[in-house]
């Protein structure tokens, strides 16, 4: 997750956009496993997130999470979305999804509209 962070820091989105999949490509999401990896997955993550002496948001999160997903050989989505609050004006939020899990970023993530979406094909 470290790396993900650094690089949301220090790297151009345009150049972290390639890494993250085809855009606008979504896998599909009857996807059938007899393995809860991915659910492990996800939680191994949203743990860690909780314990890095710096901030792990959302991007980092789902980034983390498609490193770890696309080595198994797991096709997923990411999916950026925003949402327009009268009190803070816009916001921004990551998922993951896997089949039909929505791996990271669950909370909150139906209010979001989605404005672009990152695919593989890794399994």
């Amino acid at each position: 997750m470290g790396f993900s962070r650094l690089m949301i820091k220090t790297v151009p989105f345009r150049r972290i956009a390639p890494m993250l999949g085809r855009t606008m490509v979504e896998t599909p999401s009857h996807q059938s496993t007899k393995t809860d990896l991915p659910s492990r997955i996800a939680w191994a993550v949203r743990t860690a997130s909780r314990y890095t002496p710096w901030e792990s948001k959302c991007l980092a999160q789902a980034m983390a999470a498609r490193m770890m997903l696309k080595r198994r050989r797991f096709s997923s989505t990411i999916y950026l979305g925003v949402l327009k609050d009268d009190q803070e004006g816009m916001k921004a939020h990551a998922w993951i999804r896997y089949g039909e899990q929505i791996l990271t970023g669950a909370q909150g993530h139906r209010q979001f509209t989605v404005v672009a979406t990152f695919g593989d094909n890794s399994g």
